[in-house]
């Protein structure tokens, strides 16, 4: 019976050390990502669009850019407010100016977003990567 507990410590030992180097590992892994210049992180044009990870990543490879403004300067005021802080009437501002883009400008709209410091609403995030998807 004591050989069966002291295995399953040992096991449950094992188990959490094992975890902990994991997140490690990964840790070290993101930090030299974001270390990267972003010519080094831009996406390869074999990157077909119809992934999530592959679509984020190809919005943020363009973060050099001088920033585009798409007739959206009043959403400046929202800058570094959390995606998930904003109230309903917000979100319609954001909604407006998502819905009279062409949908070829959606992705550039993102990423000017992103380069204003200015947070998507969760609420609209999935449609405006869809539209985005879509046009690759």
């Amino acid at each position: 019976m004591w050989y069966l507990v002291g295995g399953l410590i040992v096991l449950g030992a094992f188990a959490a050390l094992a975890g902990i180097l994991s997140d490690r590992r990964r840790s070290r892994t993101v930090g030299r990502q974001e270390a990267l210049p972003a010519a080094e992180t831009a996406v390869s044009a074999a990157c077909c669009g119809q992934h999530e990870v592959c679509e984020r990543d190809s919005l943020l490879a363009a973060a050099g850019k001088a920033i585009e403004y798409y007739d959206d300067e009043e959403l400046d005021a929202y800058r570094g407010i959390p995606s998930d802080a904003y109230r309903e009437e917000t979100v319609d501002e954001f909604r407006e100016v998502l819905y009279t883009l062409r949908d070829t400008d959606v992705a550039g709209w993102i990423r000017s977003l992103q380069l204003r410091g200015i947070y998507l609403p969760d609420m609209l995030k999935d449609e405006a990567l869809l539209i985005a998807g879509e046009k690759r």
